[in-house]
């Protein structure tokens, strides 16, 4: 005989799983905490076993719950889809997302293309700036979402992926042997810029500023002109510049999270579908 599965308790899954909190994840879904973890112990049941441990800071898929958590998502994702074309509607309304200008390069517009393809109604606007503004954006009103970058480990909102800072140089360029060394910062108000400070205090040989607050256009002409080294997250760096490897002897410098802010009033149901074409991005990317 064929089992049905609750999709139900395949969302409270889902969520569960993407704020690692079943706290958060009822927040999200709207019920009460337990209500999700009676859910979650009902899933667990029909599953056979266990599909999340606790442990500090807040829960982690075990293997059974890594192998269902595709699976998971892509028919919650088509239930919804079939729900929306039997109601004979579409997704429709604003969606205003704030992106850090680094993040908006060639692996991330094709989700915004294929997002735009699939909800033509809904009204897609886009704002980059530095992760500050952004946040600054968002408790305003002015942004339905944020992607945020932050230090690994003094982040806030969901973890949607980590990278790590990376010094970033022209190809076969000489600006890294250079003293004092040339150094190019997007904006003053970079989030990368304490960072990349702090990993140069007190090197030997010192350091100066070069076309500081130019923006991210005139910093990539600038490295690619070996007029200066800079400090990018190593999956956006561009084809044609060269990460510098520890023979270069520049500092080390720390890893960043991206993660994902709302704006902390219920969502819309264009903005929801959004969110999960952001996560499902970055699943694949990981």
């Amino acid at each position: 005989m064929p089992r049905n599965l609750d999709m139900a308790l395949l969302r409270a899954f889902t969520a569960v799983a993407d704020h690692r909190s079943m706290t958060v994840a009822a927040q999200a879904l709207h019920l009460t905490q337990g209500a999700v973890s009676q859910q979650i112990a009902r899933l667990e049941a029909l599953a056979g076993g266990p599909l999340l441990a606790r442990e500090r800071p807040g829960l982690r898929l075990t293997p059974a719950g890594e192998r269902l958590l595709g699976n998971a998502r892509r028919l919650v994702a088509l239930n919804d889809e079939v729900w929306t074309d039997l109601e004979g509607g579409a997704l429709a309304g604003p969606v205003r997302l704030g992106v850090p200008h680094d993040l908006l390069g060639c692996w991330f517009t094709p989700m915004l293309k294929r997002y735009a393809e699939a909800c033509p109604n809904v009204e897609l606007s886009l704002r980059t700036g530095a992760s500050v503004d952004l946040t600054r954006d968002l408790a305003a009103g002015r942004l339905d979402l944020a992607l945020v970058e932050a230090p690994l480990g003094g982040e806030v909102g969901e973890l949607l992926a980590v990278d790590r800072l990376v010094w970033v140089g022209a190809q076969g360029g000489v600006a890294h042997h250079r003293t004092p060394l040339p150094v190019s910062i997007v904006a003053d108000v970079c989030v990368f810029k304490p960072a990349v400070l702090t990993a140069l205090e007190g090197r030997e040989g010192g350091w100066r500023t070069v076309f500081e607050d130019g923006g991210l256009e005139a910093t990539f002409a600038t490295v690619r002109a070996d007029l200066a080294v800079s400090a990018w997250l190593a999956t956006t760096v561009p084809s044609d510049l060269d990460v510098l490897p520890p023979a270069s002897g520049l500092p080390d410098l720390p890893t960043f999270a991206i993660t994902l802010h709302g704006a902390g009033h219920p969502a819309t149901p264009a903005v929801d579908e959004f969110v999960r074409y952001i996560r499902d991005h970055f699943n694949q990317l990981a």
